[in-house]
Order: C-alpha cells, then sequence, then structure tokens
C-alpha cells in the first residue's frame, strides 16, 4: 500500500482528499501546518508528498526547500488559481507536479497513480542503456548523469527529462510530449510545468546543456555523438 502526505491547513479539503484517496488503496497521513508536515515527512516516510503552498508556522516553500536537503520523494504542490508565481517557485525549490485550487480529487487521484506508474515502472537491467555525447554522458541503468565526467544531482524528473531527450536526439519534442512521456499525462491543460523543469535542468547542467527551444513548438535536444 502506498504512503501519502497530505500537507494542508484546509480541514475540509484534508476530509475530502483523504476520504476519496482512502478508497483508492492509498495510506493516508495528514498535517495542518509547516513544521508538523516536514515531522511527518522524515517520520511517516511517504511515497509521495501532496503540499499546499500556504502553511501557518513556515509555508509550503520553506517546507519543501529543507524536505530536499534529505528527500527525493515525488510532491505535488497545491497552488491558488491567481498565483502565477506560487507554480514557477514550487517548481524551482523541488515540486515535481503542481495543481491549482479548486481541484477535483478524482484529478487528484489520476495525477497520483500516473506518478506512481512511472516511478515503479518495471526496469530490466538488460535493457539499461548508456547514451554517450561529446560533453554529457546518461546512464538509464544507474539514473546518473556527467557533464564533462562531473557528476550532476538531478531529480527523478530531470533525470528522465534528459533520459527523453537522448532517445530522440535531435528531434522536436512538444510540451505535450513530453508531459506524456515524462509525466504520464492524458490531458495537458497547462505546459508550463515542463518550461520551469527545463530552466532548472539546463542551469545544472551549464553551458553544455545542449536543449534548444524550439518558439512555437517545443524543444530540441541538439548534442554531438561521441
Amino acid at each position: 500500500m502506498k504512503k501519502i502526505l497530505l500537507v494542508d491547513d484546509d480541514e475540509g479539503i484534508l476530509d475530502l482528499i483523504s476520504q476519496y484517496l482512502s478508497k483508492e488503496g492509498f495510506d493516508i497521513f495528514t498535517a495542518e501546518d509547516g513544521p508538523s508536515g516536514l515531522k511527518a515527512a522524515h517520520s511517516f516516510r511517504p511515497d509521495l508528498i501532496v503540499l499546499d503552498v500556504m502553511l501557518p508556522g513556515f509555508d509550503g516553500f520553506e517546507l519543501l526547500t529543507k524536505l530536499r536537503q534529505t528527500s527525493d520523494v515525488y510532491v505535488i504542490m497545491l497552488t491558488a488559481k491567481t498565483e502565477e508565481t506560487d507554480k514557477v517557485v514550487g517548481l524551482t525549490v523541488g515540486a515535481d507536479d503542481y495543481m491549482v485550487k479548486p481541484f477535483s480529487p478524482r484529478e487528484l487521484a489520476a495525477r497520483i497513480k500516473a506518478a506512481f506508474r512511472r516511478i515503479n515502472a518495471p526496469k530490466d537491467p538488460a535493457e539499461a542503456t548508456i547514451y554517450t555525447f561529446k560533453h554529457i554522458r546518461i546512464d538509464t541503468g544507474s539514473h546518473k548523469v556527467w557533464v564533462e565526467n562531473e557528476n550532476v544531482d538531478l531529480t527523478s524528473i530531470e533525470f528522465e527529462l534528459i533520459r527523453v531527450f537522448a532517445e530522440y536526439c535531435g528531434m522536436v519534442m512538444t510540451r505535450e510530449q513530453l508531459l506524456r512521456s515524462v509525466w504520464g499525462y492524458e490531458y495537458f491543460e497547462d505546459t508550463k510545468i515542463v518550461d520551469v523543469h527545463i530552466g532548472n535542468l539546463r542551469k545544472k547542467l551549464g553551458k553544455h546543456h545542449e536543449i534548444m527551444t524550439i518558439r512555437g513548438v517545443g524543444y530540441r535536444f541538439d548534442a554531438d555523438r561521441a
């Protein structure tokens, strides 16, 4: 049974989501403020966290920043409908995905299941691939990436992005294709999540990121083969 931590100071939302996700077969734990949410993340050791931005004690951004010092657990951040900057900040400090309030529990459950399908997809060691480019090397077996022989610490989402880019090197990938391949989405209401994560990935890979923006279409990985 997968464990999910819900952190939100709205008791009504916590009750609604808890009941729905429990019926979907998840083990649910809840917290209503930043400090207790961080403590629960360490003690409950959830497989996924649903985290609201606005929390007493300290907000969701600070909680996530502290959490990312020791954990790469998958995090879906909840943001207010009118706060566009919250989405960007949340993704920048380490959220894997976000949802805008109000949302349906059914949609949240679909996002969670898509995340688990990707995270828990069986990996055959025989199918591991090493992509070697002029400046970048990607090992899908060890989930490691090197730039100029220096190991780069990537989140699971960032690794999946660079893996997909390597697989389709030289081909233009639309944001919708990346959402389907990396996040498992089947609907595409908002593609900003792709842009922010690619921005984070570019920063970590540095000047040799080789990820080109194709205006009006998407992105292309233009790395030269070694």
